[in-house]
C-alpha cells in the first residue's frame, strides 16, 4: 500500500503551478513555432512572434507567462490502494498548494478569484478555491492533471444539446466565428461530445490538458472517427481566417481535442471550451517517495524568435496626443505607445459609472479628459518591478460602459485585447474616439515598456485598481478607428477569403 504525505502532495501542487505560470508546454511552443513560420499575415505574424518572444522571456525570468494566472482547475485520480498521511481532505490539500503557489514571494501570481459570484464578488486574494474533480480508480497512485485556466478563454465556453441528427462540424464552426477574439487565439479547442449536459462540458475541460499532436495526427493519418473530426474541425476552423488575436491569419487553432462519452439516444450534448495562448497545464502522479518533479524546458529548444517593432510603427506621446492626430489612424496600424496611461478594467468602471450617475466628482488623479484607458489587472511586482506582467483583458466586458465612459469623461482612447461589439463600436465613432489592441499571451513583454505604475484609485479593488502607468514604446495595434472601422472584421474577411482562393488552386 502506498503512503501519500500530505506535504508532498501540497508542495507538488504549489510546484506545478509555479512551473506552468512561466513555462509553456514544449508541444505548445513547438506547434506555435512552426505556426509561425507557416504564417503569411503580417498582423498575425507580428502577433506571433510577441508571444514566442514573450514566452522565453518568462522562462528566463521566472515570471507570468500572463498577467491572467487562471482559475486552477484540479482532476485528480486517486489509486484505491493508495493510504494517505493527512489531517487535510484532497480538496483542501489542493487549496493549500494552491494557496503556496500564487502567495510565493519570488513570483508572485494574481489572485483573481472572487466569493459570493453574484453579490459582492470579494476577491480571495490568494486565487482559492481551486476547482477539483477527484475519482477514485484501481492502483496505487495519485495522478494529477492540473491547470490554471484564463478568464477570458473560459469565458468563451459554449455548450448546447443538439438533436442527434445535428451537424457537429456546423455547430462548432457557427460557435466559433461567435466566440471572437476573446480567447486570444492561437490556442486549442477542447471538445466533448456525449454524455449529460454537465458530463459534455467535463470532457471539454478535460480534453484541453492532452498534449498537442495535430501535426503528428496530420502526418500519420485517422484511424478512427473522432480523428477524422479532429482534422475536419482543424482545418475548417482555420479556413475562417480569423487568425491570431482576431487580426486575420492562417492560423486560428493549433489543434482540436475531443473526448467523447456514451449518451441518451434522444441527446446529443456538445460543448466547446478553447484554451489561449496561455496555455497551462501539467501532468505530475506521486507514489509515495515524496514531492514530484519537474524538468524545465531548454532554452535553446525554444525557437529564435526576437520580437520588434515594426519598422514603419507610428510613435505617439499620450500626453500631448490631439484628436485630429488619431482621426488619422487606420485599423491595423502599429503605434508605439509612450507618456502617461490610466487604467481600469470591470469593477473600476462600475464604480465610475455610478459614481457619474449619482452626481460625484471621480477620485482626485482620474481625469480622463483627452487621454487614453488601457484594460489591464497587472500581476504584483517583485525583485525591483515597477510592476508584473500586465497583458491586456478583454475590452468587450467593457461595452456596456463604452458611451458612459466617452460621453461624460472626456475619454479619447482605449487599449484592450479582442473585438468590441456594435454598441461599443457606435459609441467610438460617434465620440471620434480609437480602440487600440495589445497582443494577449504576450504580458511580460508588455511590461517592460511600463517605466512607472502608482495606484490612483480605488485600492481596495487589488489588481483592479485605477493604475497610473508611464510607458515607452508600449506595442499596440489600431483596431477600431474614430470611423468606426474594425480590424477584427476586417482582418478575418480578407483571409477567409484569401484562404478560399488557396484551396481552389
Amino acid at each position: 500500500m502506498t503512503v501519500i504525505r500530505q506535504q508532498d502532495f501540497i508542495d507538488s501542487i504549489a510546484d506545478a503551478l509555479q512551473f506552468i505560470s512561466y513555462y509553456h508546454p514544449a508541444d505548445f511552443i513547438h506547434a506555435l513555432a512552426c505556426a509561425y513560420k507557416a504564417e503569411q499575415s503580417p498582423a498575425a505574424r507580428d502577433a506571433m512572434a510577441q508571444i514566442l518572444t514573450n514566452s522565453r522571456m518568462c522562462a528566463a525570468g521566472h515570471r507570468p507567462i500572463c498577467q491572467d494566472t487562471g482559475i486552477v482547475v484540479a482532476f485528480v485520480r486517486v489509486g484505491m490502494q493508495v493510504r494517505w498521511e493527512a489531517d487535510l481532505d484532497v480538496v483542501g490539500m489542493v487549496n493549500a498548494g494552491v494557496r503556496q503557489a500564487y502567495l510565493n514571494p519570488d513570483n508572485v501570481l494574481r489572485a483573481s478569484i472572487v466569493a459570493d459570484p453574484a453579490g459582492l464578488r470579494k476577491n480571495t486574494n490568494d486565487n482559492t478555491p481551486a476547482v477539483v474533480h477527484i475519482e477514485l480508480v484501481q492502483g496505487d497512485k495519485v495522478e494529477v492533471r492540473i491547470a490554471a485556466k484564463g478568464g477570458g478563454s473560459e469565458n468563451k465556453a459554449v455548450m448546447k444539446m443538439l438533436n442527434p441528427g445535428d451537424d457537429i462540424v456546423e455547430w462548432v464552426l457557427q460557435s466559433v466565428q461567435g466566440m471572437g477574439a476573446g480567447w486570444c487565439p492561437p490556442g486549442m479547442l477542447g471538445i466533448g461530445i456525449g454524455g449529460t449536459a454537465e458530463k459534455a462540458v467535463l470532457l471539454a475541460k478535460e480534453s484541453l490538458m492532452q498534449p498537442m499532436d495535430m501535426h503528428e495526427l496530420r502526418a500519420r493519418g485517422a484511424q478512427n472517427y473522432i480523428e477524422e473530426l479532429r482534422i475536419e474541425l482543424y482545418d475548417k476552423v482555420n479556413a475562417l481566417g480569423i487568425g491570431a488575436q482576431g487580426l486575420g491569419g492562417l492560423t486560428t487553432v493549433m489543434d482540436v481535442k475531443i473526448l467523447d462519452y456514451p449518451t441518451h439516444a434522444a441527446s446529443k450534448p456538445v460543448a466547446i471550451i478553447p484554451n489561449c495562448a496561455a496555455t497551462r497545464h501539467i501532468h505530475f502522479e506521486l507514489d509515495g517517495t515524496g514531492r514530484a518533479e519537474f524538468t524545465p524546458p531548454k532554452l535553446e529548444d525554444y525557437p529564435d524568435v526576437q520580437w520588434q517593432p515594426a519598422t514603419d510603427a507610428l510613435r505617439v506621446n499620450l500626453d500631448t496626443i490631439t484628436r485630429e492626430q488619431i482621426s488619422q489612424w487606420q485599423p491595423g496600424d502599429t503605434v508605439l505607445l509612450s507618456g502617461k496611461l490610466l487604467t481600469g478594467r470591470d469593477a473600476a468602471h462600475k464604480r465610475i459609472v455610478e459614481m457619474l450617475a449619482r452626481g460625484e466628482k471621480l477620485p482626485q488623479g482620474v481625469d480622463f479628459t483627452n487621454r487614453f484607458i488601457y484594460y489591464v489587472g497587472p500581476v504584483d511586482p517583485v525583485k525591483g518591478e515597477v510592476v508584473g506582467p500586465a497583458g491586456p483583458t478583454t475590452a468587450t466586458r467593457m461595452d456596456k460602459y463604452t458611451e458612459t465612459m466617452l460621453d461624460a469623461t472626456g475619454l479619447m482612447g482605449m487599449v484592450g485585447k479582442a473585438e468590441r461589439g456594435k454598441a461599443a463600436i457606435e459609441a467610438i465613432r460617434k465620440h471620434a474616439a480609437v480602440y487600440l489592441i495589445a497582443v494577449g499571451g504576450a504580458a511580460y513583454l508588455v511590461s517592460k515598456a511600463i517605466r512607472s505604475a502608482k495606484v490612483v484609485a480605488f485600492k481596495d479593488l487589488g489588481m483592479e485598481a485605477i493604475y497610473e502607468f508611464e510607458v515607452e514604446d508600449m506595442p499596440v495595434t489600431v483596431a477600431v478607428d474614430t470611423q468606426g472601422r474594425s480590424i477584427h472584421d476586417i482582418g478575418p474577411a480578407e483571409w477567409k477569403k484569401r484562404i478560399g482562393m488557396r484551396c481552389e488552386l
